[in-house]
């Protein structure tokens, strides 16, 4: 190592990744359980709160994570801290469901709590946006308290997740999508709101609006996204422009069905869900692991070709899972969609982290 160079060490907040971490292998082998394979743990309460797990437990701990990272207080760290600890009491039988449902309530009102700072800090419409999704999952966090009904809550938990990951998009790609994309985004984001609300007198009514809204902001997206024209590129650009048209493409296949009216069947329902969860929100996970990682967790995360390969098994699994199972009514292809979907993410994070380590190493070695 040079002299007068030292080595960056990992962020402490590695910390609030780990239990981000388990609540995705969690839900992962829930996931097997609910399609009935053979899963590393037999938990009788995973399936449960599968869906839980992965959108709070997860999704909600890693973004509040970005978002307090990027506030720089100690207090901004409450709301990751919370929904990583609800998360895991998910897991913990000795603790009363219950008691893990209000932890996750305590955390989700801390994540909108959050957002507070950072919308004085800056008055911007894309933020204004993710607070706005933030508290879609206080009020899904809340229904769940209350209820059982997993349709009634994960639908809320469409909007909050479907919201803060299109205004991150915005505030990334900005300068291609013009000065007016925050308004135009949370014109977006109320109608979302709009939707989910007639939705609770009104199931067929609200699905059918949030179907619509979905495919507005789709195309809108889709349109103004530098994506589109980095494609043609090579490298980690293209890779990350191949996942995010691909996520995409999967929100708007959900906003197709929702066309149908309320996703009362099987087949209908999972197909939105997994659109949605899978789809979307991991390809954009896959598509901004490079960049997000590293700033908030301190590591190197270099991209390699290596990260195509969860990637393409990830939509294979969704062509397969909603294609084949979903739409034909093979159970086969239900069952053979959802094992590779799962293979897809673990593979994803083995890849990760392997990247992580060598790209650790070579810069040491380098210095």
């Amino acid at each position: 190592m040079s002299a007068g160079i030292r080595r960056r060490a990992p962020s402490w907040r590695l910390i609030w990744m780990l239990p981000a971490g388990v609540a995705l292998l969690a839900g992962l082998n829930a996931g097997l359980q609910l399609i009935g394979l053979p899963a590393p743990i037999s938990g009788s309460r995973l399936p449960q709160v599968h869906g839980m797990l992965l959108t709070i437990g997860f999704v909600g701990t890693l973004i509040a994570l970005e978002r307090a990272t990027a506030l720089r207080r100690w207090y901004g760290f409450i709301a990751p801290a919370l929904l990583g600890l609800g998360g895991i009491a998910l897991l913990m039988p000795i603790v009363p469901l219950m008691a893990a449902k209000a932890v996750l309530v305590a955390g989700a009102a801390a994540f909108v709590l959050l957002y507070i700072p950072l919308w004085r800090r800056q008055y911007d419409a894309a933020l204004l946006t993710q607070l706005l999704g933030a508290a879609l999952a206080l009020v899904g966090t809340l229904l769940w308290l209350v209820q059982e009904d997993m349709s009634r809550v994960l639908v809320w938990m469409i909007g909050f997740i479907v919201l803060t990951i299109a205004a991150e998009r915005v505030e990334l790609a900005r300068i291609t999508m013009g000065p007016h994309a925050g308004v135009r985004l949370l014109v977006h984001g109320w109608v979302v709101t709009a939707a989910l609300t007639v939705s609770v007198v009104l199931p067929d009514a609200g699905a059918i609006l949030l179907g619509l809204a979905l495919l507005s902001l789709t195309g809108w997206l889709v349109i103004h996204d530098v994506a589109r024209r980095t494609i043609r590129s090579t490298g980690v650009t293209r890779y990350m422009a191949a996942c995010i048209l691909g996520g995409y493409l999967w929100l708007a296949l959900a906003g197709a069905v929702l066309l149908l009216g309320q996703p009362d069947s099987q087949p209908r329902y999972d197909a939105v869900i997994h659109a949605v969860f899978l789809g979307y929100t991991f390809s954009m996970i896959m598509a901004h692991a490079t960049t997000i990682l590293p700033a908030v967790l301190g590591i190197s995360l270099p991209y390699r070709s290596a990260f195509w390969v969860p990637a393409v098994l990830l939509h294979a699994a969704l062509v397969v899972r909603i294609w084949i199972g979903d739409g034909l009514g093979i159970p086969l292809g239900w069952q053979l969609g959802g094992a590779l979907g799962v293979l897809a993410l673990v593979l994803f994070v083995l890849t990760a982290l392997v990247s992580a380590i060598i790209g650790t190493a070579r810069k040491a070695e380098v210095r």
